[in-house]
């Protein structure tokens, strides 16, 4: 009896050590408290132009009068899954207007890890496939 409990003891020691507590979400980069931390980042900082639950805004492909585009859905029905981390990264850090939109620039608004976590949140509404297409 005390051998199963020992043996026990030491499964649970090396999935602790091996990091089994920061397991990601369906095989993916982040983790599950990435996007509990990503939909309050989101939800602070983004929904109001991207939508809370990040559907993006009507007519996202057509240009406005001035030339530049409307927030885009980045709930994997738009575009956003064909941008690499790094350019994910970027816009949010420096903006959308290299890209011809006009969202602003978080780097002085949001940490990196903040902007890691929006990131995980509207990636974790794509599904399986967008989420593979992505591969970067």
């Amino acid at each position: 009896m005390m051998h199963g409990a020992t043996i026990s003891v030491g499964v649970l020691a090396v999935a602790l050590i091996s990091g089994c507590g920061k397991q990601t979400v369906d095989d993916r980069w982040y983790t599950q408290a990435e996007v509990e931390r990503g939909a309050v980042v989101f939800d602070d900082n983004c929904a109001s132009c991207h939508g809370g639950n990040a559907q993006g805004a009507f007519n996202w492909k057509k240009t406005l009068k001035d030339g530049s585009y409307p927030p885009p859905p980045l709930n994997g029905t738009g575009h956003a899954w064909h941008h690499s981390f790094d350019t994910l990264m970027g816009t949010i850090s420096q903006g959308g207007a290299p890209m011809g939109g006009k969202m602003p620039a978080f780097a002085d608004e949001l940490s990196r890890d903040d902007q890691k976590a929006a990131i995980a949140y509207f990636q974790s509404k794509w599904d399986k496939r967008i989420y593979e297409a992505w591969g970067f």
